[in-house]
């Protein structure tokens, strides 16, 4: 099934669902039901077994999941065995926050895939200074950085002002994908794959239940 036509809740459920079985000591022979990741990812079984049959039958009637077997299989249809390098554009408190928290996970667990390899801003003051031991570019020099690692995530934290033209800058150097913390919708095109993510959005919504 074209990747397009992958609703983007099936695809957040499947990480989840990797997440639980990446936290199990299984073996070879170990078994997991549809009832017990429904359990653990707050879903339905017929949910879990409706979402996993999207991309083809990993279980056994009455059994079960091969725990290992479908761990594989979830790799690699979400692609959580390719490394993936990171640019954050905007290198303030909330860039700084990211980054170092990005990279002490990296520290921790040497197979975590989200590298951050490019840092990227405007301020003169920051430029050619270091964080993580990673060098604070202009973002003028993006095309640079890509001819020398081929970035394939950029992440958005500069102003709602200049986010747009971050984006668009950063998308005509090849950057396909982005998460986006600016409060503003931004326009890319329709190859290329933007995620929003609002703190304030969401403490505003989640206030409303309370």
């Amino acid at each position: 099934m074209p990747k397009n036509k992958i609703p983007d809740v099936v695809i957040r459920r499947l990480v989840t669902y990797l997440r639980i079985l990446n936290e199990i000591d299984a073996g070879p022979e170990d078994y997991i039901s549809s009832a017990k990741i429904a359990d653990l990812a707050a879903v339905n079984s017929a949910q879990v077994r409706k979402d996993l049959a999207m991309f083809g039958e990993f279980g056994k009637q009455g059994v079960g999941y091969p725990v290992i077997a479908l761990r594989d299989e979830l790799i690699s249809i979400l692609g959580a065995d390719r490394e993936m390098s990171i640019a954050i554009f905007g290198v303030g408190e909330l860039g700084t926050a990211l980054t170092r928290y990005l990279t002490s996970r990296r520290k921790i667990t040497p197979d975590y895939r989200f590298v951050v390899t490019g840092l990227f801003d405007v301020d003169e003051k920051k430029i050619g200074t270091t964080l993580e031991g990673i060098r604070i570019r202009h973002t003028r020099d993006l095309p640079e950085a890509m001819g020398e690692e081929e970035i394939k995530i950029g992440v958005i934290t500069v102003p709602a002002s200049s986010a747009q033209e971050t984006v668009s800058f950063a998308v005509s150097c090849g950057i396909k994908g982005f998460l986006n913390f600016a409060p503003v919708r931004l326009r890319v095109p329709d190859s290329v794959r933007i995620q929003n993510s609002d703190v304030t959005l969401d403490l505003q919504e989640l206030a409303f239940y309370i």
